[in-house]
């Protein structure tokens, strides 16, 4: 018989996206039935395969967009110039767009023994390993097995050496604009001020709004042609959005200014390479097209969304284009989306933003809202890991001269818990900004509707939409990210949007507290506050009580952690799932320092689960994130 230990797997992802849950659910599984797993994490080369492939029976790769012929069309070559010939090797994940058997077989002929496409349950992949490898063990037992099982945490990180963090925002401004030639544009902003004050701010529209109890609407859009964008927000206002935003592309999150230039220039020669791009090119476009925009829609605020690696020139060219709202900080446009960046780094980039929004503020009084990205990797995240980034991401920005601030959460899924979240992160953010004398920083909050994979079925999104408006609304939320019903499908039209748009304004208008349960919120909100406070201070007292450092030794101390991240820096002990009522609790805490009492609550509400399901946690967990997509749910939320 031979065992799982005696043999080792590989697990990695290929291409850029940063998809990583199924990928951590797996490893968990494979590492607790017994295998050797060498967890590569995603964003990886092929020669980083090839590599870690040497010596290893097995190597499971996985592809989420699409595209892996693209990335793994050099896989025969390298692999024999690194003589890693032997093992299998399987392709999963969803590695062709058309799924179909002869892209499928193409794939096969890179040389891989086994390509799955779409959902492979955990269960199977391990049932194909063993019998491939000639295994013949026991599966782990109902309640998950060994007590002694120890996750994979990568290896430590090197620090980072002072010469690659940027220097103070003066002197770093002509480099950052030199990034490409649209950069000298922004240069005066003297003038760019100038546009600025000609239109409606975010900040005053969320101030208005909260004032009135009303929550703003806003659609996410962005196409590569300024043409095309501005159809789109026509459509839109004319629809009743309430804010507009530039969804930026693919190429210029990664900085990949020249690439995007290439595919503007293909589109103007009638050729198809502009499909590549997947948003607005701001950058590439420049702050004169971005000016014409806004003189067009000065009756509606306009924001910049993106999660850019580098977020400097992009903000630049934003402000000076008279956009009057930005979102992103250097935790939640770090950890869920790049494997290597390093936080100091992110830190130091986003500094300059924040600095870039206080000299608007402090010359000319125009006020930019700064947005956190509080989804974060948008599966299963407790509130408290959200609200905790929010918060300090909103000191530094505060530290930095920003007078205005949006908290971001997703939707999980479990009324109370969901309106608590909203109602702790504005009592949070306000609490902290106080404590150090930020008394004059506006704090908003921003609702996501559920941020992960829909249903196929139009009439399970339709109820997932109102549900969700209703959830919204019960939060007193300042602004709804809208999602569409035909999320699982393709991309939205403006028709969809405007229905989609319709539907979410009535059900966000019919909202009344009687749909909520007010004590289960009230429990709710006292817990995530205690949790949240918790972690806060740990943190401010890891930094002394400077922002910068906190957010670092934060993360490097696994502080906040947050699940099924990407990143190598982030710790990758928390594992969430829900509780039987449909909650997001913790199964294992990690070295998050929550307080005895309330690690003992989510201990409990997960024992209980899984006293009752009798499966292994990794099953739970798949079952939990794929249970929406899969229409499994008789209303929403499903709690």
């Amino acid at each position: 018989m031979t065992s799982r230990g005696a043999k080792s797997i590989v697990l990695g992802g290929i291409g850029g996206d940063a998809h990583s849950v199924g990928l951590i659910i797996l490893r968990r599984m494979l590492e607790r039935a017994g295998y050797r797993v060498r967890y590569l994490a995603t964003q990886n080369s092929v020669q980083d395969l090839c590599v870690a492939s040497i010596g290893a029976h097995a190597v499971l790769v996985s592809n989420m967009d699409g595209h892996a012929r693209y990335y793994l069309g050099d896989l025969p070559a390298v692999r024999e110039e690194y003589g890693a010939l032997g093992g299998l090797w399987y392709l999963g994940g969803n590695p062709s767009v058309t799924g179909d058997e002869e892209a499928l077989a193409e794939l096969a002929d890179l040389g891989f023994d086994r390509v799955f496409s779409g959902f492979v349950e955990l269960t199977t992949v391990l049932a194909r390993l063993d019998d491939d490898l000639s295994i013949t063990v026991p599966v782990p037992s109902a309640l998950g097995g060994s007590d002694n099982w120890v996750p994979h945490r990568f290896p430590a990180p090197q620090a980072v050496r002072a010469s690659v963090l940027p220097a103070p925002f003066s002197e770093q401004r002509d480099e950052v604009l030199l990034q490409w030639h649209t950069g000298e544009q922004a240069r005066d902003i003297h003038f760019s001020a100038g546009i600025q004050a000609n239109g409606c701010t975010l900040a005053a529209a969320q101030e208005l709004a909260d004032q009135q109890g009303r929550t703003l609407i806003q659609p996410r859009t962005g196409v590569f042609t300024a043409t095309g964008q501005r159809e789109l927000f026509r459509a839109l206002r004319d629809a009743g959005a309430d804010v507009l935003s530039f969804q930026v592309d693919s190429l210029t999150r990664n900085n990949a200014y020249a690439e995007a230039e290439l595919a503007l220039k293909e589109h103007t020669a009638g050729n198809d390479l502009a499909g590549s791009l997947n948003g607005f090119p701001a950058v590439n476009h420049g702050v004169a097209e971005l000016r014409a925009i806004a003189r067009e829609f000065q009756d509606v605020p306009l924001q910049i969304r993106h999660s850019t690696r580098d977020p400097r020139l992009l903000a630049e060219i934003s402000f000076a284009g008279g956009i009057t709202a930005y979102e992103g900080g250097a935790i939640t446009y770090n950890l869920p989306y790049y494997r290597d960046y390093q936080p100091r780094e992110s830190v130091a980039r986003w500094k300059y933003v924040d600095h870039l929004a206080g000299v608007y503020h402090e010359r000319f009084g125009i006020v930019i809202d700064r947005e956190f990205f509080g989804v974060l990797t948008a599966s299963l995240v407790p509130p408290f890991v959200a609200i905790a980034a929010n918060v300090l991401e909103a000191l530094l920005a505060a530290e930095c001269g920003v007078k205005s601030v949006s908290l971001g959460y997703a939707e999980q899924g479990h009324r109370a818990q969901d309106v608590a979240a909203i109602r702790a992160m504005w009592s949070l953010g306000r609490r902290y900004l106080d404590e150090f004398a930020f008394h004059d920083v506006a704090v908003h909050t921003v609702f996501h509707q559920y941020m992960g994979a829909f249903p196929e079925n139009m009439e399970k999104s339709c109820e997932l939409l109102r549900g969700s408006a209703v959830t919204a609304g019960c939060s007193n939320a300042s602004r709804l990210m809208l999602k569409t019903y035909v999320e699982a499908l393709h991309i939205p039209s403006a028709e969809v949007n405007t229905a989609s748009l319709h539907l979410v304004r009535a059900a966000l208008d019919a909202a009344t507290i009687d749909d909520v349960d007010l004590g289960t919120v009230a429990a709710e909100e006292e817990l995530i506050i205690a949790e949240a406070t918790a972690v806060l201070d740990a943190a401010l007292r890891a930094g002394k009580e400077e922002f910068e450092e906190s957010v670092v030794q934060a993360i490097d101390l696994g502080l906040i952690d947050v699940p099924f991240s990407p990143s190598m820096w982030n710790a990758g002990r928390a594992l969430s799932v829900r509780d039987s009522t449909g909650a997001v609790r913790l199964a294992d805490p990690g070295h998050i320092p929550l307080p005895p009492d309330v690690r003992q609550h989510h201990a409990e509400a997960v024992a209980e689960r899984l006293v009752r399901r009798q499966v292994p946690i990794e099953q739970l967990i798949e079952e939990d994130v794929l249970r929406v997509t899969r229409g499994e749910f008789d209303g929403w939320p499903l709690g």
